[in-house]
């Protein structure tokens, strides 16, 4: 990805190194904290966004353009590098940079959440199986704890694309 390993560790890798040291992970919010233990159990980087803070129509794993607004988690504005690889959303928001190594403090998911965005993320042989594990372990916990519908799918670079509606009104 062009990044240096040990300057920007992945989420799993940050996740597993603090379960080493400190023997548990951070409580933040039980769909985050969920989704941490799926990103440790399985080694990928799992992100879990609001999908209700996100404006589309289109949210895009591109290259930052470099004027997208980045919200940190302590309330300030970055803005990506040009090149580095962001999940962009249609008024130009950045709610994930370096992949999902940061993830934005706007879409952070809160007590006031309804709707979430999970992202599972694998570049290793073999990934998409991983990934594949890993929404389904996520999607089966999520069912057996509240009245959801998980919607998934498995994004390569024969098929780029999933469709589904940011728009508030969605159920």
């Amino acid at each position: 990805m062009g990044l240096r390993p040990t300057q920007y560790r992945c989420a799993s890798e940050s996740l597993l190194r603090r379960l080493r040291k400190e023997g548990a992970l951070p409580r933040i919010h039980p769909v985050v904290d969920l989704c941490n233990a799926v990103s440790v159990a399985y080694a990928v980087p799992v992100a879990v966004l609001d999908a209700d803070r996100i404006t589309g129509p289109l949210l895009e794993v591109r290259p930052a353009h470099g004027d997208e607004e980045y919200a940190t988690f302590d309330g300030r504005t970055e803005r990506p590098v040009p090149g580095e690889v962001t999940y962009a959303d249609s008024a130009g928001r950045a709610h994930a940079r370096r992949w999902t190594n940061r993830q934005s403090g706007h879409s952070a998911v809160s007590g006031s959440t309804r709707r979430i965005l999970v992202v599972a993320e694998a570049m290793h042989e073999g990934g998409a199986d991983t990934v594949t594990q890993a929404l389904k372990a996520l999607a089966e916990e999520l069912t057996a704890h509240g009245p959801v519908t998980p919607v998934t799918a498995l994004l390569t670079s024969g098929a780029p694309e999933f469709t589904i509606r940011l728009d508030a009104r969605t159920p």
